[in-house]
């Protein structure tokens, strides 16, 4: 029982301290993709923490769910983590405390899900009455592209299948040449690394759990490395001047950009790392980083097989 309670540990310091450690750090903006990566696995520790210090206690509580978790497992495995013959009550509490928390996380993320698909039919419908169908084009033609009449200069990807991407006519009128081909490379890449996943998952986790550190950030943390990952796209195909200049023209009537901004996705500092761009890592320390990050979920599995192993030696 004192690997579950090492794993509850385990993921508690990281659940606190991973957030500070990234919000110190300065190269996320520099390396977007990279920052995604490390946020996943790090939320991947987390929530291994709690799904194998469940299956721990509840193997304590219960012989039938121990019989299930160690299966064939030698005797003197099972006798390494030293469970107990009769089981205990608070490992019993313990388990189904964290199974109702597991439930309630895949409560959300249906929810979240679900909360989307809907809001996309809604929007397709309205895209069919904003934007009908020309004569001769069939209802499932493939529109990479969507304009509408819009006196606001807009540009958005609906996720589905297949993607949309909406240009407004003021936006069409607003940008020029290269500016509105990086506004859709942009949301093209959104739609490629499917970002919708990433969002949905971490709102559904902050929905679940408001009070955890470090599903509070990914929430944020998401919204907006999403936006800068899609900013280099668009910049490496069409130059990040090009790009900046297309965020402030689609922006620049918003109240972004004035004495006292509104907040709109980090526009202001979008375009700022756009115009004065950071070097970027070396291939080899990126590597490395992606490597460690990769190691992270790694490390509560190996903490909860560390008894068995060493039995097994």
């Amino acid at each position: 029982m004192m690997v579950a309670l090492a794993l509850l540990l385990l993921g508690g310091l990281t659940a606190s301290m991973a957030p500070r450690m990234l919000a110190r750090s300065v190269w996320p903006d520099r390396e977007p993709v990279l920052a995604l990566w490390v946020w996943q696995c790090v939320v991947a520790a987390v929530l291994l923490c709690c799904v194998l210090a469940m299956a721990l206690s509840a193997a304590e509580a219960w012989q039938a769910v121990r019989g299930h978790v160690f299966g064939p497992a030698p005797q003197q495995v099972i006798e390494a983590y030293a469970l107990s013959a009769e089981g205990h009550t608070w490992a019993a509490a313990l388990a189904v405390l964290l199974f109702c928390g597991g439930a309630w996380t895949a409560a959300m993320l249906t929810r979240e899900v679900l909360a989307a698909r809907s809001r996309r039919r809604r929007r397709r419908e309205e895209l069919r009455e904003r934007a009908p169908l020309l004569p001769g084009e069939e209802e499932d033609a493939e529109r990479r592209v969507i304009v509408l009449e819009g006196e606001r200069p807009e540009a958005w990807w609906l996720p589905g299948s297949p993607p949309r991407l909406v240009v407004t006519s003021a936006a069409l009128r607003r940008l020029r040449g290269r500016q509105l081909d990086a506004v859709l490379a942009h949301e093209e890449g959104h739609v490629r690394a499917r970002h919708d996943w990433l969002l949905h998952s971490s709102s559904a986790l902050a929905t679940a759990f408001p009070q955890v550190p470090v599903f509070r950030a990914f929430r944020v943390q998401m919204h907006r490395l999403v936006e800068l990952a899609a900013d280099d796209v668009a910049s490496r195909r069409y130059g990040r001047l090009t790009t900046a200049l297309a965020l402030v023209g689609l922006n620049e009537d918003r109240g972004v950009f004035g004495p006292c901004p509104l907040p709109h996705g980090g526009v202001p500092q979008r375009v700022d790392r756009l115009l004065a761009p950071a070097d970027r890592m070396s291939l080899s320390r990126r590597v490395r980083m992606t490597a460690v990050a990769s190691l992270v979920p790694v490390v509560p599995v190996m903490v909860a097989f560390v008894p068995g192993l060493y039995a097994l030696n």
